[in-house]
C-alpha cells in the first residue's frame, strides 16, 4: 500500500505519468468496439423482461418435497411459456411465468396443486398485468430524463459547457454498455434492474466531476502561460486523479461484487442479480469512461477553441526556438524541457536543469592586497 501511494504521490506532483490524452483515438476506437458488440447483443438477443413489464402470473407453493426442477416441467408444459422457479428458505417455490392470461393462469394452478398433491387453494396466485409494467418503464424514464437535464444544466454551471457534454456522452456510454451486457447475459429486467440502472448514473459521474474539478484549477489563467497546451493540462490533471479514482472503484466493487457471485452465482440468490449485474456492470464502465472518454473528450472540444489553438501555436513554437537553441550549444534537449527553460529564462530564473555555482558580483572597495572586507587602514 506504501508503494501505491508513493505512486499516487509522484502521479499528482506530476513527476510520472501516462499519457491519456495523447492516445485518446486508441480509447475511442475500443469505446466505440465496445458499445457497437452492446448494441448487436441488445438487437440480437433483445432483453428478457420480467413479469412485471410483460405480464404473467407468480405462484407460491406451500411446503414441499418437489424439486424445483420438478415444478418448473409441471409449469411450463401446463401453460407453454417459459417458467422460473426459485427455492425459498422454508423449503416453498417461487414460480414465474410470463405473458400468461388469466385462464392459462388458472390451468397452471391446478397443475402445479395436483403435482404437488395439495389442494387448489394451497398453491396462491398473482396475476400481474403489463399496464403497471409500462408504468414502471415510463417513470424510469422520465426519471432518467430529468436526471440528464438536471446534470447538464450543473455541469454548464459550475464547470462549462464542454465538460457538461463530455459528462453526457460518458454516461450514454456507460448505460449502452450495462444494458448490452444485460441483454447478451440474459438476466431478467426486474424494478430491481432499473434502480441498478439509475443507481450507477450517480457513481458514473462521481469520478468525472472529481476530474474535471481537478482540471478546471490547473487550467486557471492557462492562456497567460506557454509552458503546457490545454491537452498536457488535462493529461496531468487526469493523473493526478487516478489513484484516487481506482481506489473509490475498487472499494465500490468489492460488495457490489459479493452480491452478484457469492449471492446470486454461489449462494443461488437469483433476485440480488438484477440489482448486482447492473451496478457491477456500470462501476466498471463509469470508472473506464471517466478515464479514457470525458477527460479526452473535454480536451478535444477546448482544442478548438481559438485561444486555445492560439496557446499550441505559442508553446511549439517556444519550444521548437529551445530546441534551436539548444541544438547550436552542442546540448540535446526534449521538447517539454526546452519549453520549461525557456519559460525559467523568461521569469529572470536559470533555465531548468542547469547545475553550478551562481557568478558572484565584482567585490568593490577591495584593496590591492585583496582584503574582502573590512575597514580601510
Amino acid at each position: 500500500m506504501s508503494k501505491l501511494g508513493n505512486i499516487g504521490a509522484r502521479l499528482y506532483r506530476g513527476e510520472v505519468g501516462y499519457d491519456f490524452v495523447g492516445k485518446r483515438k486508441i480509447w475511442y476506437g475500443i469505446s466505440i468496439l465496445i458499445t457497437v458488440a452492446a448494441i448487436v447483443g441488445l438487437g440480437v438477443r433483445s432483453l428478457n423482461f420480467g413479469i412485471e413489464f410483460s405480464g404473467g402470473a407468480v405462484f407460491t407453493t406451500p411446503k414441499t418435497s418437489v424439486s424445483a426442477e420438478q415444478a418448473k416441467r409441471t409449469a411450463e408444459d401446463s401453460s407453454g411459456h417459459p417458467a422460473i422457479v426459485q427455492k425459498l428458505g422454508d423449503s416453498t417455490l417461487r414460480i414465474q411465468v410470463s405473458d400468461l392470461t388469466p385462464e392459462q393462469s388458472r390451468t397452471t394452478q391446478a397443475a402445479l396443486a395436483k403435482k404437488l398433491d395439495v389442494p387448489l387453494k394451497n398453491v396462491n396466485t398473482d396475476i400481474v398485468g403489463p399496464s403497471w409494467g409500462d408504468q414502471i418503464a415510463n417513470k424510469a424514464w422520465t426519471g432518467l430524463a430529468v436526471f440528464m437535464i438536471l446534470v447538464v444544466i450543473y455541469l454548464a454551471i459550475a464547470f462549462e459547457w464542454r465538460m457538461a457534454l463530455a459528462a453526457l456522452i460518458a454516461l450514454v456510454h456507460d448505460l449502452t454498455i450495462t444494458v448490452g451486457v444485460y441483454a447478451l447475459v440474459g438476466f431478467e429486467v426486474t424494478p430491481g434492474t432499473v434502480i441498478g440502472l439509475l443507481t450507477i448514473l450517480g457513481y458514473s459521474l462521481y469520478d468525472t466531476v472529481v476530474v474535471f474539478d481537478g482540471l478546471k484549477e490547473s487550467a486557471k489563467d492557462i492562456t497567460k502561460q506557454s509552458r503546457f497546451t490545454y491537452s498536457e493540462i488535462a493529461n496531468r490533471s487526469l493523473n493526478g486523479t487516478l489513484v484516487r479514482s481506482i481506489n473509490t472503484t475498487v472499494v465500490a466493487l468489492l460488495p457490489v461484487a459479493g452480491l452478484l457471485f457469492i449471492g446470486g452465482g454461489f449462494l443461488g440468490a437469483g433476485m440480488l442479480n438484477d440489482i448486482s449485474l447492473a451496478l457491477f456492470v456500470g462501476l466498471a464502465a463509469g470508472a473506464y469512461s471517466s478515464i479514457f472518454i470525458a477527460t479526452p473528450l473535454v480536451a478535444d472540444f477546448k482544442e478548438r477553441d481559438p485561444q486555445m489553438k492560439a496557446l499550441a501555436k505559442r508553446v511549439l513554437a517556444k519550444r521548437a526556438a529551445a530546441a534551436a537553441k539548444a541544438g547550436t550549444a552542442g546540448e540535446p534537449q526534449d521538447d517539454t524541457q526546452a519549453g520549461a527553460d525557456a519559460d525559467d529564462e523568461e521569469a529572470g530564473a536559470p533555465a531548468a536543469g542547469v547545475v553550478g555555482q551562481r557568478s558572484q558580483p565584482d567585490a568593490r572597495g577591495r584593496g590591492g592586497r585583496g582584503r574582502t572586507s573590512g575597514k580601510r587602514r
